[in-house]
């Protein structure tokens, strides 16, 4: 089951600021893949041991006063619809607006768990300006400070107690294939090319309280779960085109998914939103094909397919171990290499490699290649195992796991790519006190 928390308010009520602060509270115990520019509009989390995700919507209003206020009213919509819960943000300092008790009323109309957040509560003199706020008819309010973290704990163990700590499953454990990108690149066609008019598929299954909906295919030999994504339910045509709308589609599917199948538009080339829906599943951990569709409307020479690959894989970099390829639904160009390819990396995603042929292989390539020194230190690796997580998760053993550096640590990751096939599918690679 997926965790998703969605920070709700009018503007310059401090959602970013709390968003920051909930985001760093989880990198400072896993790093974040390296590369991968964190964009401000959602995240990674966790608070006593339950991981979700958060979504800030603050980053998605643009525009004049009252673009912002339908903006906000459709993103509450939005938010209600795709999460677990909501944090409906207020500033203490300016007190009670029209506008938050209009975000208030559609909070309540949904039934959706809630809970109102008065934000810029910091110093003794201000500290009763909340009080102001039971008007919205809530029984309990954080007075919090997003700056400080003054009350965010309290906010968490409450949020936290409506997620799940177990990830729900299809049944049967067949694999989970998600088709994510943003709007307009060829998601629904790809899907329905996939389904054709001969649809082998059993009944959809409702998988976590929010009705993920898990798609069984089994035609041309292949047998999986297709995630529902924004072209499997439809949507009236205005949400559609919201990028925040394509966000939450996108981080519901990835978080349902074994491996995600990241479409971008090649006549679009490979944009900064397409890298932040490449972040997303890198992050967790998911098995990732890159599809470029659309490729029939590219001026092609011999050299363009590999230079268009090389682009991308430095845009990816250093995560760029994944492969690519350059579709066009309309014609029906290689979309079975797609599902082909999805399978083998889910294949890669779950492939365990035993403690002794790690250690026969890994060891002689450390010796002739140890850590460098750092600070006078020396550091002796003595064995490597896999540790038992659903992710390739690699860890080594050694006397001072606090002096390898990050360099080494790339240095390893190859040489277990280089060994094993691990195509398509984001590592980890942890250095323990032995």
């Amino acid at each position: 089951m997926s965790n998703i928390l969605s920070l709700i308010g009018r503007p310059n009520v401090g959602k970013s600021t709390l968003f920051n602060r909930l985001i760093q509270a989880r990198e400072a115990i896993v790093d974040s893949v390296a590369g991968v520019t964190r964009d401000r509009h959602y995240g990674k989390s966790d608070w006593n041991g339950y991981e979700f995700s958060v979504i800030d919507t603050g980053g998605y209003v643009v525009g004049s006063d009252d673009i912002f206020e339908s903006e906000i009213r459709k993103q509450a919509q939005l938010a209600i619809e795709e999460s677990d819960v909501i944090v409906f943000m207020v500033d203490g300092r300016e007190g009670l607006t029209p506008l938050d008790e209009e975000v208030a009323q559609i909070l309540r109309r949904s039934k959706k768990p809630y809970y109102l957040a008065v934000n810029k509560i910091d110093s003794p003199s201000n500290y009763f300006d909340y009080t102001e706020f039971y008007a919205l008819g809530v029984e309990q309010i954080f007075p919090i400070s997003a700056v400080s973290g003054g009350g965010t704990g309290e906010l968490l163990d409450e949020v936290v107690k409506h997620f799940s700590k177990d990830v729900e499953h299809a049944p049967d454990d067949l694999p989970r294939i998600a088709i994510v990108g943003k709007p307009n690149v060829g998601k629904s066609s790809i899907i329905n090319a996939f389904l054709g008019e001969d649809r082998h598929i059993v009944t959809p299954l409702a998988g976590t309280t929010r009705d993920t909906i898990f798609t069984r295919y089994r035609n041309f030999g292949f047998d999986f779960y297709l995630i529902d994504t924004a072209g499997l339910r439809k949507k009236s045509k205005v949400e559609e085109d919201l990028e925040f709308y394509s966000v939450m589609r996108a981080v519901r599917s990835i978080e349902n998914a074994d491996v995600c199948i990241v479409m971008a538009d090649a006549s679009q080339g490979f944009d900064q939103q397409d890298l932040n829906i490449f972040g997303l599943a890198a992050r967790n951990h998911k098995g990732i094909v890159l599809v470029m569709n659309k490729w029939d409307l590219i001026e092609k020479d011999t050299h363009t397919h590999k230079q268009y690959e090389d682009l991308i894989k430095k845009r990816i970099a250093p995560f760029n171990d994944v492969p690519i390829i350059f579709t066009s639904v309309l014609e029906k160009q290689r979309i079975y290499k797609v599902l082909e390819t999805a399978i083998e990396v889910y294949k890669n995603r779950t492939r365990k490699v035993s403690t002794s042929e790690l250690n026969d292989v890994l060891l002689p390539i450390i010796q002739h290649t140890p850590p460098p020194m750092n600070k006078d230190k020396v550091i002796r690796i003595k064995y490597v195992t896999q540790l038992p997580v659903a992710y390739p998760s690699f860890a080594f053993f050694c006397n001072l796991p606090q002096y390898v550096v990050d360099s080494y640590k790339r240095f390893l990751e190859n040489q277990i790519r280089k060994n094993w096939d691990y195509s398509g599918v984001p590592m980890e690679i942890y250095f323990r006190k032995k």
